[in-house]
């Protein structure tokens, strides 16, 4: 009986310690009043399966937080119930300005205070980053949502400041997510590397081409995950291949010009 007993405490400790937990980071391209209702659907149906998911290129005017919200209702109308957290517009006065949005299942997801743009680096980055601390079975991460400005103007001079941000955010289990514009082989990744963190995604493009060439849709290698590898175990990752859903490619670019990424994980 004692050992019966035993056995079930650390099963119960197992699956406890070892919550696992997915999450889907899409650039969805001028997310706002462009989306019709039947995208809106599609997009939901896409997502529907992931525990989190992180929103790059909501617009930052009138119709941004409506298409977030709508995009809420229709997941909600699935099977699950989700709630949502949308950033106010980023600082940027030099490029172009925007929101960020989570999504999560809250069956599974607890959400830890107010999500945030960052401040500290506001002025260096255009499209600051936002953070939402979320907890998992007991267990807490930080998500840090993130979408560089364009390959011609040198991403690099942002995401180089990514390394100062676990030291910023002591006591904090950071997962950067996003569209990087930038391969994760790029050196300005190896000062994140160098402390643990690694790519869910390598060689794997992930923005649509205008158009496919002998079958081939995508066109450059620029979204990504980073996780601390000591405190969070793999277990899959990929792309979802959306447009394959679609008669042409130019109709699949109507709902988005990057394919949505995703990471299963387990906590320690």
């Amino acid at each position: 009986m004692k050992k019966l007993l035993l056995g079930i405490i650390l099963l119960s400790y197992f699956q406890y310690s070892n919550a696992q937990v997915s999450i889907c980071s899409w650039n969805l391209k001028d997310f706002g009043t462009s989306k019709s209702d039947k995208e809106i659907s599609f997009i939901a149906d896409v997502l529907k399966r992931y525990d989190i998911i992180a929103i790059q290129e909501v617009v930052a005017g009138y119709g941004g937080p409506q298409a977030v919200a709508r995009l809420a209702d229709e997941l909600n109308l699935k099977g699950s119930k989700w709630d949502f957290t949308i950033s106010d517009p980023t600082s940027s006065s030099a490029y172009k300005t925007e929101r960020y949005a989570f999504l999560w299942k809250t069956s599974k997801i607890t959400r830890k205070g107010n999500a945030w743009l960052e401040k500290k680096y506001h002025l260096v980055i255009d499209r600051e980053p936002y953070y939402m601390t979320v907890v998992i079975e007991g267990i807490e991460i930080t998500l840090v949502n993130f979408h560089a400005i364009t390959k011609s103007k040198q991403p690099e001079t942002e995401v180089k400041y990514f390394k100062f941000l676990p030291a910023n955010y002591l006591g904090k289990e950071l997962l950067f997510l996003g569209d990087f514009n930038l391969t994760q082989s790029h050196t300005v990744f190896n000062p994140l590397k160098s402390l643990g963190y690694r790519p869910v995604l390598v060689n794997q493009k992930t923005s649509l081409r205008t158009k496919c060439i002998g079958g081939d849709c995508l066109a450059s290698e620029f979204d990504n995950i980073f996780y601390n590898a000591s405190k969070v175990n793999f277990i899959r990752s990929g792309v979802i291949h959306f447009y394959e859903n679609f008669s042409t490619i130019n109709e699949a670019r109507l709902v988005s010009d990057h394919v949505p990424i995703y990471f299963q994980f387990s906590l320690n």
